[in-house]
């Protein structure tokens, strides 16, 4: 982490402060805005403090380590095409002919042997000093409060290495670890990730699980914790793979887990398969609060590090964030694996304010009818794309995925009644939408057809508002999209004392002028932030529940409850506190006008009907 600070100041994309100031909200409130600018920097935070427990901490604390494109691509050493472009190169090996083309092919192959991790039976720079026993104390470290509702302190980048009961598989993964003590945390392990498949195992032998969690080192530790692997792959072979170098991994000091010799922190310890606690509230990085739920404990048994090491920490909630950066390498290097189950597929695209898992973009090669349909099947089986909620399809002459204006015409021009597939699935552990946990609605958007006749009639906003009022005055207020195209959108905003299908059902009465229609609460909605509002539908949809194709076609984007025949506990918005925010900017630590914040919708504010701020 060193090295890596020491370069990118060189860069000048390094941001030092030497203010002190509070784990608790200050520093993630910091990062949270900082990491939302055009010309994001990594920060680093000098003199961490905690007020509550008027503690001073002499770890720095290093955010935004994936601050914007560039910095992700000096993390990575080279573009994620070129790497995407390796690994293509060993999925398609092509037949050499020539005596150089020879050469070259086994020189491919031969740096695979530089993938594997290596094993040292040194004590690694993570153990330069170490923490054992009574010694082992977890206040020390400064660990992050990031969101005011949150149930603790968290940390949010911990690299978690852990192997299954027989020892035949090794897994990073990233996971929040909630503190619970001196000596304890808990551990977000989700249903569907390996680590939570490895406790199991142990939970069913009924032995302890060792555990050791690092923090820092090389950025790319990181990134690879993060990466859909198969089931069964080693994280750090991707390491290996990327950086054309062996791994060296050394043995924790109270188990028997191996981690990277050169990580900053490490905390070690085991997991009782019988003691949990209950984990949670969390903002995440869905932008919601993730409910309180019961998790595996996991206690500490050493923590050791450099002689002077960083602490290392992310900021989920509302996009834009790191992750955008960081799901953006991953888009672009996994695109060769993806064409192994379809191979049809020429690109894809996850937006980050569809919080990935929620909104796909496919440009595919149409072969014969339903072929779409039949790529969104195999994504949905495939790994973490299982998760998807959201797929979009287009064929190969649609504009690039990410040129959105132009791609979204190119859609709505191609919409029919037969383009929508909706069916149900696994969906993340996260998902608050979802009717059922676990299980919900997934849509599915055929436009690889041909274009469409426009059969609507458009009239201004403020004529389309007054007749839909006279229909129901819960509606407050209307903002057309794409009225050019043959299928244009209507975004409403209502105030919600009763089903939306009600209201929908009324509408259809406007069907001369009405096709998409997509419903939003008055709750924090700008109807002309494009950018939000596909963060909060794609986050508040089960397509099950929330979509019909009928006369006109509708989309329930409103929060939902027992009136909705919904009974889960619908979660909050993550809002940085607002005194805080207030505070840091007459600090001059940051500097954003009330533009910025209510684009990105930082700090809660009111909606105001009579002169609606959103």
């Amino acid at each position: 982490m060193e090295r890596f600070l020491e370069d990118i100041k060189k860069f000048g994309k390094l941001r030092v402060i030497e203010e002190p100031l509070d784990v608790n909200l200050e520093i993630p409130h910091v990062a949270y805005i900082e990491v939302k600018k055009e010309d994001s920097k990594v920060l680093l935070f000098k003199n961490p403090i905690d007020k509550k427990e008027n503690r001073k901490f002499n770890i720095p604390v290093v955010m935004n380590i994936f601050a914007n494109f560039e910095i992700t691509n000096f993390i990575l050493g080279k573009h994620p095409q070129k790497i995407a472009k390796e690994i293509q190169e060993l999925l398609e090996p092509k037949t050499p002919n020539s005596l150089k083309e020879k050469i070259n092919t086994l020189l491919t192959f031969s740096k695979l042997r530089k993938i594997f991790p290596k094993r040292t039976k040194k004590r690694g720079i993570c153990q330069q000093v170490i923490y054992q026993g009574k010694q082992v104390n977890l206040d020390n470290l400064p660990i992050l409060k990031t969101w005011p509702k949150d149930a603790g302190k968290f940390i949010t980048t911990g690299q978690v290495y852990t192997k299954s009961l027989d020892g035949k598989k090794y897994n990073l993964g990233l996971y929040r670890i909630q503190k619970l003590s001196k000596n304890k945390f808990i551990m977000h392990w989700q249903i569907h990730k390996d680590g939570a498949h490895f406790f199991h195992e142990y939970k069913k032998a009924n032995k302890k699980m060792p555990v050791s969690i690092a923090i820092g080192g090389d950025p790319l530790y990181y990134w690879c914790g993060q990466a859909p692997l198969p089931n069964g792959i080693f994280e750090l072979l991707l390491y290996g793979f990327i950086r054309k170098q062996n791994p060296t991994l050394v043995k924790s000091i109270t188990n028997d887990i191996y981690i990277p010799y050169d990580v900053d922190i490490v905390i070690e310890g085991y997991v009782d398969p019988n003691e949990f606690a209950i984990e949670g509230p969390f903002g995440d990085h869905t932008g919601y609060y993730t409910p309180p739920e019961e998790f595996p404990v996991l206690t500490v048994s050493a923590i050791t590090m450099k002689k002077n090491p960083y602490f290392t920490a992310t900021v989920v909630g509302k996009p834009p964030l790191e992750d955008k950066y960081m799901g953006w390498a991953t888009e672009r290097i996994f695109l060769p694996l993806l064409k192994t189950t379809t191979p049809d597929l020429i690109d894809y695209h996850m937006p980050e304010n569809g919080c990935f898992h929620n909104l796909l973009i496919a440009k595919i090669l149409p072969r014969y009818k339903g072929h779409s349909k039949q790529i969104m099947h195999a994504l949905w089986g495939v790994g973490q794309m299982s998760f998807l909620k959201h797929a979009i399809f287009v064929d190969e002459n649609a504009p690039d995925l990410t040129d959105y204006e132009n791609l979204t015409k190119y859609i709505l021009n191609r919409l029919t009644e037969k383009s929508f597939l909706i069916t149900e699935g696994i969906v993340d552990q996260l998902d608050h939408a979802s009717y059922e946990p676990l299980v919900g609605g997934k849509l599915g958007i055929d436009a690889t057809g041909s274009t469409v006749e426009k059969t609507i009639k458009v009239l201004s906003d403020k004529q389309l508002l007054e007749k839909a009022k006279k229909l129901d005055n819960n509606i407050l207020q209307l903002k057309q999209y794409f009225t050019d195209t043959a299928n244009p959108i209507t975004i409403i905003k209502v105030r919600k004392t009763k089903p939306v299908k009600q209201i929908f059902n009324k509408l259809k009465q406007l069907k001369q002028f009405l096709k998409i229609v997509i419903f939003v609460d008055d709750y924090m909605n700008d109807l002309n932030n494009p950018y939000m509002l596909i963060w909060r539908i794609t986050n508040n949809v089960d397509a099950l529940y929330d979509v019909w194709i009928e006369e006109i076609w509708g989309v329930d984007a409103t929060s939902k409850s027992n009136i909705d025949g919904y009974n889960r506990e619908w979660p909050e918005d993550t809002h940085c506190d607002k005194n805080v925010i207030e505070d840091l900017i007459k600090k001059g630590i940051i500097n954003v006008d009330k533009k910025f914040l209510r684009k990105y919708q930082i700090i809660e504010e009111e909606d105001d009907e009579a002169n609606p701020k959103y």
